[in-house]
């Protein structure tokens, strides 16, 4: 990989992550992707994978100042100090001294806090705090709605470096990543590839005839060109290096239009404003 994005703090971030929610041998899959050319991995303490990111980090043999790590904070762990905690087990899972990354995984919402703004407001300091610390090097969020984001940054201190959305053509969230660019925010888009939805759809699948590439690095490279990071997630070491093989052709104006154009297919139906957990302690 040859390009970069500079996201809002000065921190440059790889245009292309590894995912690994749901991922089988994670430990396994992370060392491949690393050997693959992937810097930057992204997990989460509700994955239960942190120990097995970190293992396959480490047997990379990679230095850690070549690497990106990102993880999240569940919405179980809202709150000032339970953040604080979550991150603090997050990081002795992962067997590191920083992380590169660290997100609000989802809003509080109204259906599970009256003060669901208040909440995210304290998380957003604990993570303001950490960063301070030398703890983390960029925070952000993710899943984080106009509704939400807007009331967040009323009362942040360090504006959001990113915000982590579900994108891919199928569902696009063209409102909220304007707001992030409005705001200098870096969009990285988890399921990029709609999990597997996309794969018979006609204009892709013309597009990919056209430049010899997979549907896959089709919609990769779209998303690429919008300066959107996706994180792309996979345990086949082909598919693994197929997914980041997309730097050595560009998509045309008239094609990143069509694709644009596609209309909404492939949505996974996780909305922010629809989780219902349990109250705050």
């Amino acid at each position: 990989m040859t390009e970069s994005i500079r996201l809002n703090d000065g921190l440059l971030l790889p245009p292309v992550g590894f995912g690994t929610y749901k991922a089988e041998s994670t430990a396994e899959a992370v060392r491949t992707a690393v050997e693959c050319g992937y810097r930057l991995i992204d997990t989460a303490s509700v994955y239960g994978n942190e120990t097995e990111v970190g293992q396959g980090l480490e047997s990379s043999g990679v230095n850690r100042g070549n690497l990106f790590v990102t993880s999240k904070v569940w919405r179980t762990d809202l709150g000032y100090n339970a953040a604080k905690k979550a991150f603090e087990a997050s990081l002795k899972r992962l067997s590191l001294d920083y992380l590169d990354l660290y997100l609000i995984h989802w809003p509080a919402n109204s259906r599970n806090f009256d003060d669901w703004a208040d909440v995210n407001s304290e998380t957003w300091c604990a993570l303001e705090d950490l960063q301070q610390e030398g703890l983390i090097k960029s925070i952000g969020v993710s899943n984080f709605w106009p509704e939400h984001l807007e009331k967040l940054l009323k009362r942040a201190r360090v504006v959001p470096a990113v915000n982590q959305l579900e994108f891919h053509p199928g569902y696009q969230q063209r409102i909220i990543i304007e707001l992030c660019r409005q705001h200098n925010i870096t969009v990285q888009a988890w399921s990029p590839l709609a999990r597997g939805r996309l794969a018979e759809d006609e204009v892709l699948n013309v597009v990919a005839s056209k430049y010899g590439k997979s549907v896959s690095q089709i919609i990769l490279r779209w998303t690429v060109q919008q300066n959107i990071i996706p994180i792309p997630k996979s345990a086949n070491s082909n598919r693994i290096k197929e997914n980041i093989d997309i730097f050595d052709f560009e998509l045309s104006a008239e094609d990143m239009s069509h694709i644009s154009a596609i209309p909404q297919k492939g949505f996974s139906g996780e909305r922010p404003d629809l989780w219902p957990d349990r109250q705050r302690t």
